[in-house]
């Protein structure tokens, strides 16, 4: 049992480390026939054949080792769901490729957010604010004269995650043609967010924060700045995914705050993560205390996707050839799975060259955390510190009954993060939900959410009359 966490571990740490070094060669030459077994399996390969059968046997062998860590925890068996669905399977590869290799032409792919806004005639600001332990956060406005709306992003994302639609369907283009003045914000540690009064990006202090310390300080701060600037007392917030969870974290540990907002719509929200589908999540989520300590002691805080072990990893889960790169070469997509039916395939070098943005290993260890406790609580250090902290051996919940402004939801069936069950779930501890929109889609995925080729149709037709009527 060890040895399997141990293994666990150490992949887990080597996806988050920068170098290629000997160690990673050492353990993917130890761990061959495992490769070997798994790489036969290959997912993408000979993509317009591919079926549940094939998916379900890569599954059986990808899963032994989690499956053992996971029992010894008492947690339930683990199901993955396949990664290439009934609505992924795809009779004309060639065709795919060919959009992709269209879109490497596309020129957003070099420009940043500034000259990405500009280009498409609107007209673009940059504002920083200080939070109160001392990060300096940058939030992007797209001015205009109608109400506020506050846009925050998800796990690995920026203000970027908004505009790399294009205008068509880019959220911020579209509420900005509605006439809204939009904000975007960034949360410490990502391309837009990376200084600090004291500290430097190359100390792992730096990086000692999650999803709870952006909900405490960096949502408030952002939220202050953009009432004062627009002179205005309350704001509507639409988050995506992390940037649903910070509001909560936000809304029950400072409840003040809710009075400060009109309206918060939750764009697959992320509080409770019991059922989560997302095979990654899963494979990771019972090594996290043990791999969190050791890429502590190694001095890795910053998760940086490109790398050796995750080009292992996406070997592992699908296979070799074109698609295996144009879909698994993203991180975000190994982590949250994809919907080919929504999917704006020409569009992906675009999408890519502005996602990831960054992010703590925190962040993600603090999630973790919350698959293996089924709750959504504070970050759990271990009894001695928790004791310290909390004044409990086990981190306390956060109290959601203190979140008071209205909120909407937006969820669908195939979300890998956000499973209809946990949503209820959230539903029912929150005392003011307005709407509860289920997605009439049922392949809609995690990142549909704001890049989606219907998005106008499946989600912004919804959000505007929310945003008019409130």
């Amino acid at each position: 049992m060890f040895d399997r966490a141990l293994f666990l571990t150490l992949i887990v740490v080597l996806l988050f480390c920068e170098a290629e070094n000997s160690l990673l060669s050492n353990i993917a030459e130890s761990t061959r026939q495992w490769m070997d077994d798994i790489t036969k399996l290959p997912i993408v390969q000979q993509v317009s054949k591919v079926s549940g059968d094939v998916m379900s046997q890569t599954t059986d062998v990808l899963t032994k080792l989690p499956l053992a860590v996971a029992r010894s925890l008492d947690l339930d068996e683990i199901k993955f769901p396949m990664f290439i669905s009934d609505s992924n399977v795809v009779e004309l590869t060639d065709q795919i490729i060919n959009e992709f290799n269209v879109g490497l032409d596309n020129k957003d792919i070099t420009l940043n957010m500034n000259d990405l806004v500009t280009k498409y005639g609107y007209p673009i600001e940059r504002h920083q604010v200080t939070t109160k332990d001392g990060y300096v956060l940058s939030m992007y406005r797209i001015p205009n004269n109608g109400s506020v709306v506050f846009l925050m992003h998800g796990l690995l994302g920026s203000s970027d995650d908004f505009v790399v639609a294009g205008p068509e369907s880019g959220l911020a283009y579209l509420l900005s043609t509605e006439g809204y003045d939009v904000w975007m914000g960034n949360s410490r540690g990502n391309k837009h967010s990376r200084q600090h009064l004291i500290l430097d990006p190359s100390q792992s202090a730096f990086w000692d924060f999650s999803w709870h310390e952006i909900g405490c300080y960096d949502l408030p701060a952002m939220i202050d700045y953009v009432l004062q600037a627009t002179k205005t007392n309350k704001l509507k917030y639409v988050g995506h995914s992390q940037g649903t969870t910070s509001f909560f974290v936000m809304a029950s540990e400072k409840p003040e705050y809710n009075s400060k907002i009109s309206l918060m719509v939750a764009l697959s929200p992320v509080a409770f993560m019991t059922h989560v589908k997302s095979p990654l999540v899963k494979l990771l989520a019972p090594g996290t205390p043990l791999a969190h300590s050791m890429m502590q002691s190694l001095g890795v805080s910053e998760v940086l996707p490109h790398n050796l072990a995750s080009r292992i990893l996406r070997r592992v889960l699908c296979g070799i050839g074109p698609m295996a790169e144009i879909i698994c070469s993203n991180l975000i997509f190994l982590f949250i799975g994809f919907d080919f039916g929504q999917l704006n395939v020409t569009n992906l070098p675009v999408l890519y060259s502005h996602i990831p943005s960054g992010a703590s290993v925190k962040q993600f260890a603090h999630y973790g955390q919350g698959v293996v406790s089924g709750d959504f609580r504070k970050f759990d250090y271990g009894d001695v510190k928790n004791l310290d902290l909390y004044g409990s051996n086990v981190p306390p919940s956060y109290n959601l009954e203190n979140i008071i402004a209205p909120v909407s939801i937006f969820y669908s069936e195939a979300d890998w993060f956000t499973d209809p069950r946990d949503v209820h779930k959230l539903y029912r501890r929150l005392g003011n939900v307005i709407e509860l929109y289920k997605v009439p889609y049922d392949h809609f995925s995690h990142l549909d959410f704001i890049i989606a080729k219907d998005f106008k149709t499946l989600i912004y037709s919804r959000l505007r009359k929310l945003l008019r009527d409130v």
